[in-house]
């Protein structure tokens, strides 16, 4: 007799495997919202308090990730303080940027980088001799287990 079961009820989610374990972290934290990205900030070193790393953050644009934000999440929360119901683990904060900023500061800092490498190439530049020209070819290779890969 032929199987007439709806093929809908046996999904590949259902039948997924067990993931092996692996140790815990102790950076663990909740997954970041649609359009966030989340990242731990020095809010402590030692004993002594980092208040100008924390405020530098928020400038650029971060917020602090507060518990109740993530109530089906267990993790480390400062109990004390100004930063009282942060998510936080040994001197750290969970903080979150949107991803507009993220871009931003990427495309800024690649910019910066780019006029640099320009500036350096024409110091190279003045440097040069028709008669031993510098040549600026910036191509790298891979290779594994000591062949080339072209």
């Amino acid at each position: 007799m032929a199987d007439r079961s709806n093929r809908e009820t046996a999904t590949r989610e259902k039948q997924e495997r067990r993931k092996a374990w692996t140790p815990p972290s102790q950076l663990d934290a909740p997954p970041a919202p649609i359009g966030y990205k989340h990242r731990w900030i020095r809010e402590r070193v030692m004993d002594y308090d980092d208040k100008a790393n924390v405020y530098k953050r928020q400038r650029e644009g971060y917020e602090l990730v507060r518990a109740e934000d993530h109530p089906d999440f267990e993790t480390p929360v400062i109990d004390e303080g100004k930063n009282a119901g942060v998510i936080g683990q040994g001197g750290l904060l969970l903080a979150r940027i949107p991803d507009e900023i993220v871009d931003e500061r990427n495309d800024y800092f690649r910019n910066k980088t780019n006029t640099q490498m320009e500036a350096v190439d024409r110091d190279l530049m003045k440097e040069s001799n028709p008669s031993m020209p510098i040549s600026k070819d910036r191509k790298s290779q891979v290779a594994f287990g000591g062949k080339r890969q072209n």
